[in-house]
């Protein structure tokens, strides 16, 4: 005896669009060039100041 299986089978499909926003890039952007600056800011004190100190 054979049984067949009627399936109803429903495929969602979903559209993914990549949207990108000038206003969220350039505030990214400021964000990580001010992470650069103190980065770069805490280094240039690192060596100016505290290094001299233990010669």
């Amino acid at each position: 005896m054979a049984i067949q299986q009627n399936r109803n089978v429903e495929i969602e499909k979903t559209n993914v669009e990549k949207r990108s926003e000038p206003s969220l890039v350039a505030a990214t952007f400021i964000r990580y060039a001010a992470y650069i600056v103190i980065f770069f800011g805490a280094l240039y004190f690192l060596v100016r100041y505290v290094f001299p100190l233990f010669r």
